[in-house]
């Protein structure tokens, strides 16, 4: 693996910095602390970073994107998580679904829908699995009918008429695009009986429910999605019926761009948010006196920052590591493991930046509390710290 960065993948990445210092970092603190979990989104910074090309990067040329490799994607990914983890993967999670769309859709559907994505600085993506009741069993599924999307969609001639709800869903209050997993058929395993549509805001039938109101990320929006008679034209199924978990990657089906994004992108993501704990412990030890003398000089302070950089630069390497592997179209166990990875350290390097922090950590200083918020989010993407352990399932394939 060359460690060398192109001139292109220095440029984003130095983009990237550049905007999370000079607009995401003076109002991060700020939006964390509204209370009412709608409110908490800006688009003026959603705009502002599209403009740059941070909302399409992943979006091919031809298709009017930038067309960038994962490595460019890992590192604009992980500056961006310095300032704010949440305003990040508001970014990130279009590029998720441009992957999606790029490696699942037919042309004309990506005719219909991705120049106006590219177009319009508020056009973002989303992915509806998540239910009340069908959760991780989505991903790693037991052959039984009765398990996994309960949300139905049966044929009505050209369309398909979409019953049942989604919970926990990224950019739902705000998305314009999401894709859309229901049952077209509940007598078959759900690998069988899956089907993958693409449906539009603003479909006769489907509302936004609540948005949840969460601990960390409080930028990022989770919401819940209603479908009552929701219409949805057949030309708007992606792949074939009952196809949709094998045309997503998933359990088992072959893997495409967005299904290897997902776990490189929570891994990067949290490596920024080491890197942001590593730099401020360091500040606060080189800056804070404790018994008449700096901080940096007590042998204990020393060995925790040390650790926390020995720890964020063990993932970086992992998070470059499985990037470069997804450029060379290398496929292993490596990205699930990396996400693994990634939730032990994000947690272990912002404890040990809140011990530093000391008594003012306690008192919850609102930098230190948030980037320990923000990392204890972990525990819960991509499905429960358990099943996502389900990954070594893979190193025996």
């Amino acid at each position: 693996m060359d460690f060398n960065l192109s001139n292109e993948q220095r440029s984003w990445q130095m983009a990237a910095r550049k905007f999370a210092d000079e607009e995401i970092r003076p109002i991060s603190l700020e939006r964390d602390t509204i209370s009412t979990p709608r409110e908490t989104w800006d688009w003026d910074i959603i705009k502002k970073g599209s403009k740059l090309g941070f909302r399409t990067m992943a979006v091919p040329k031809e298709w009017g994107g930038h067309g960038t490799d994962f490595v460019t994607q890992a590192l604009v990914m992980t500056e961006l998580a310095k300032a704010d983890s949440a305003i990040s993967k508001a970014f990130s999670q279009n590029w998720k679904w441009s992957h999606l769309i790029s490696a699942t859709c037919t042309e004309e559907q990506k005719q219909r829908f991705l120049p106006g994505f590219v177009a319009d600085d508020t056009f973002l993506l989303g992915k509806g699995g998540t239910e009340p009741s069908a959760g991780s069993d989505n991903r790693m599924p037991i052959d039984d009918p009765k398990t996994g999307h309960k949300l139905k969609a049966e044929r009505k001639g050209d369309e398909w008429i979409l019953n049942g709800e989604k919970a926990f869903i990224a950019n739902a209050p705000v998305g314009k695009l999401f894709f859309i997993d229901a049952r077209t058929d509940s007598t078959v395993p759900p690998k069988q009986g899956t089907t993958l549509f693409l449906v539009p805001s603003g479909t006769p039938g489907f509302r936004i429910g609540k948005v949840f109101n969460k601990s960390g990320w409080r930028f990022y929006q989770n919401g819940e999605m209603i479908f009552e008679n929701a219409r949805v034209p057949h030309a708007n199924v992606v792949g074939d019926v009952g196809g949709a978990i094998r045309k997503t990657g998933g359990r088992g089906g072959e893997a495409t761009g967005g299904d290897l994004f997902g776990d490189l992108e929570l891994a990067a993501n949290a490596l920024g948010i080491c890197d942001d704990a590593c730099a401020t412990a360091l500040k606060f030890a080189k800056t804070t006196k404790q018994g008449g003398q700096l901080l940096w000089a007590q042998q204990n302070v020393q060995l925790q920052i040390n650790k926390m950089f020995m720890l964020t630069e063990a993932l970086r390497s992992f998070v470059m590591r499985v990037a470069w592997e997804h450029d060379m179209k290398i496929h292993s166990a490596n990205a699930g493991l990396a996400m693994n990875y990634s939730c032990d350290v994000g947690q272990e390097v912002t404890e040990l930046y809140m011990e530093i922090r000391g008594a003012d950590g306690c008192h919850m200083d609102h930098h230190t509390d948030k980037i320990l918020r923000d990392a204890f989010i972990w525990n819960h993407l991509a499905g429960d710290s358990v099943s996502r352990m389900k990954v070594t399932r893979r190193l025996a394939a």
